[in-house]
């Protein structure tokens, strides 16, 4: 993949994808781009927060209230869960459990548990729980093989 960047006094910014077909990672590439700046509409003790996507630990339901988890807070948004996941790219959010999404690409590492459960590790050394329903769909999504 060759990169080139250019300024033009009198474009803003404009981004433009040359390739031969378009794949599976041509067409991620385009929602990442679409998705650069993105943030979720969040709060903390009234005050409110626009969080970035990249941003974004982990999110998880709990009764009926929907938590954004980020290295420094945790926040509170007003979508629901399934809003939320149909934001994002399911190769960097992934749907753990019924109740928690996580990002990909906040993980260091998993670990497999004895009752077919998985553990991640997150950057800030928080582990989240992927259950056995869903880790199936995460080693296939992975390329993992058992």
């Amino acid at each position: 993949m060759r990169i080139d960047i250019k300024k033009d006094s009198e474009e803003s910014l404009y981004v433009e994808i040359h390739c031969r077909d378009i794949t599976n990672e041509v067409s991620r590439l385009e929602r990442h781009i679409k998705r650069f700046g993105s943030f979720i509409p969040a709060s903390d003790k009234g005050e409110k927060f626009n969080v970035s996507i990249d941003a974004i630990l982990y999110i998880e339901s709990v009764d009926k209230k929907t938590f954004i988890y980020t290295e420094k807070r945790v926040l509170l948004t007003e979508k629901r869960l399934y809003e939320l996941e149909d934001m994002f790219d399911k190769r960097d959010f992934f749907r753990c459990s019924k109740s928690t999404i996580i990002h990909l690409n906040k993980v260091t590492k998993l670990k497999p548990e004895i009752n077919r459960n998985i553990i991640a590790t997150l950057v800030n050394g928080e582990n989240v729980v992927i259950s056995r329903r869903y880790a199936s769909e995460l080693k296939s999504l992975l390329k993992i093989e058992e």
